[in-house]
């Protein structure tokens, strides 16, 4: 089968020729030390081909214009932009999100999150009011809105961008009915209580930032990963606001970086939270803190 974009003009791209720009692509990425190189390669093709991996088995040429969005988003990778930001979306538990340099992409990790409120909130009729400090995309909030059809949520960002980008995906899921994103700092101006309070705040040390990936050093939001000098500057407004923000037996669960299952714990102890859990992720990191009123 060959592509057909309308009028597009189609690139000498036999299926042999198709192999070899895969392999090239291929090398290259992998030079670059990206992981998964063949399987990028693969989704950058069906992307600029307008189609998945299963329908790249299906397609023997490529347009002049599909040509071209290939070259060009091979070039962007290989400068170590994410993925998801070149195609501009990904997955998150049931869910289907835009991503832009706004806010981070969502990670594996922080479904964690989702499966302890799952867990601690087994009743998915309960008419919950939700609150998400810091929603980017809006990831958890909206996750956890489609687990609990009654729930109500608010999501919060400082960023107008990100703000704007999970008002987006709430209407993408239908789940904007029953979601509301504002642009403030923290939860300032947000009226309690509520029964579920969220956030992934920034947690890694300043020092540590240099460290990570070139992914995320290069492309993904500084404001939503910098956690001071110590990781730890997010925590303790949380641990101030959360005593104010929950309702009694109201559960707080947010994500912890690594290293820091002892010294967020002790915070919202000391803030008056008893700690219920420490989630590990599928890496064995404890990853989701739960704390209630």
């Amino acid at each position: 089968m060959t592509e057909s974009t309308g009028d597009e003009r189609c690139h000498d791209t036999s299926a042999h020729q198709l192999r070899h720009l895969l392999h090239d692509a291929t090398q290259q990425l992998h030079a670059a030390g990206i992981e998964a190189p063949q399987r990028e390669a693969r989704l950058l093709v069906a992307h600029a081909a307008r189609t998945d991996l299963a329908g790249l088995l299906r397609i023997d040429t490529l347009t002049d214009a599909a040509h071209a969005r290939f070259a060009h988003m091979l070039a962007r990778r290989l400068r170590y932009e994410p993925m998801a930001y070149i195609i501009g979306q990904t997955g998150f538990w049931s869910l289907d999100l835009v991503v832009s340099p706004a806010t981070l992409i969502p990670r594996a990790d922080t479904e964690t999150l989702v499966e302890a409120v799952l867990d601690h909130l087994p009743d998915r009729n309960a008419a919950l009011r939700v609150l998400d400090i810091g929603t980017g995309t809006g990831c958890l909030l909206l996750a956890i809105l489609a687990e609990y059809p009654h729930a109500h949520g608010t999501g919060t960002d400082l960023n107008p961008q990100a703000a704007a980008l999970a008002s987006l995906n709430a209407t993408r899921n239908g789940l904007a009915a029953r979601s509301n994103m504002l642009c403030c700092n923290w939860a300032d101006g947000v009226e309690g209580p509520f029964d579920l309070v969220l956030s992934n705040p920034p947690y890694i040390p300043h020092a540590d930032l240099a460290t990570l990936m070139p992914d995320v050093v290069a492309h993904e939001p500084a404001r939503a990963l910098d956690g001071g000098p110590d990781g730890l500057i997010a925590y303790r407004a949380l641990a101030r606001a959360l005593p104010g923000l929950l309702a009694p037996g109201g559960l707080g669960v947010l994500e912890l970086g690594i290293g820091q299952d002892g010294s967020v714990p002790a915070l919202m102890r000391a803030a008056g939270l008893d700690v219920v859990e420490i989630r590990p992720d599928l890496g064995g990191i404890g990853r989701a803190l739960v704390v209630k009123k």
